[in-house]
């Protein structure tokens, strides 16, 4: 036997890493594991459950990083610190993409498959997330009677009202540019923050002049970087849709929704608009 084969073979032999922890592992007083793993409680003997729970606890954990992200994104914005608000953007960028990936373990359930569990989580429905409520607010698609659902959970509904009250993402950017004497709107940067935000022809004007300068230009590049995380959000809620067709077609919702009538019109609802309307324009 040679060496390498030889060392391959042999058991661990260094004392450091077989020595009694005291108490819990420091990987575990860290990251919580432990808790993480007790957290998936399946209520049917279905086999695909197990992987339902790991990938919506998992989702919720993405949506948690993205709206930590953002929010320090717009609070970079606010300093007027556009690189720290570009690190924090394109960090969420990253956990975007793995947010998209995080569908594969569910993305090819059967009907038959998903009616094997579904009836356990009873009213439960994904929209009913509050972490994914501080996503949307953030990126400007307020919605007081979703906010109002929250109600029941006092803690949970002034955190998400308080995400509702403030300026999204997109208002501080827009705010920031302005400050960097870039022609946004008064009546853009003075809205009603709680209303959704929609698209407007003074910012699509304003993109249009980014657009149309030098192509090494920060603010073109910010622009892009914005347009990345919008595809992003719009794939992950396409690909929602397409897992919910597959597994269920155009049954009503478990919470009473439209099902797939209501996530389809939910996606079809642009993020940061005017950064789309104006590459017809350029």
């Amino acid at each position: 036997m040679n060496n390498s084969t030889s060392a391959l073979a042999d058991p661990v032999t260094d004392d450091s890493l077989t020595q009694p922890f005291e108490g819990a592992s420091p990987y575990d007083t860290y990251v919580h594991a432990s808790v993480l793993n007790s957290l998936q409680h399946p209520l049917t003997e279905s086999s695909d459950e197990m992987g339902f729970l790991v990938t919506t606890q998992v989702m919720e954990l993405w949506f948690t990083l993205i709206v930590h992200e953002w929010r320090t994104a717009r609070t970079a914005f606010v300093k007027d610190e556009p690189h720290a608000a570009t690190d924090a953007l394109v960090r969420s960028r990253r956990a975007l993409t793995a947010l998209n990936g995080a569908w594969a373990p569910i993305a090819a359930l059967t009907p038959a498959q998903f009616n094997g569990f579904r009836a356990a989580f009873g009213r439960a429905s994904g929209f009913q997330s509050a972490m994914y409520r501080h996503l949307e607010f953030l990126l400007g698609d307020k919605s007081a009677g979703l906010l109002r659902a929250h109600r029941g959970d006092p803690a949970v509904h002034e955190a998400l009202a308080e995400t509702y009250r403030e300026p999204c993402l997109y208002d501080e950017v827009l705010a920031h540019l302005h400050r960097q004497g870039l022609p946004v709107p008064r009546h853009v940067r003075e809205r009603d923050v709680t209303t959704p935000y929609t698209s407007d022809p003074g910012v699509v004007e304003m993109w249009r002049q980014v657009y149309a300068g030098p192509q090494h230009h920060p603010h073109l590049a910010l622009g892009e970087l914005l347009t990345d995380i919008a595809e992003l959000v719009a794939r992950w809620r396409f690909e929602h849709v397409l897992v919910v067709r597959r597994a269920m077609g155009s049954k009503p919702g478990s919470a009473g929704s439209a099902g797939l009538a209501w996530l389809e019109q939910r996606a079809a609802r642009p993020v940061f608009p005017e950064l789309w309307e104006v590459r017809g324009d350029v």
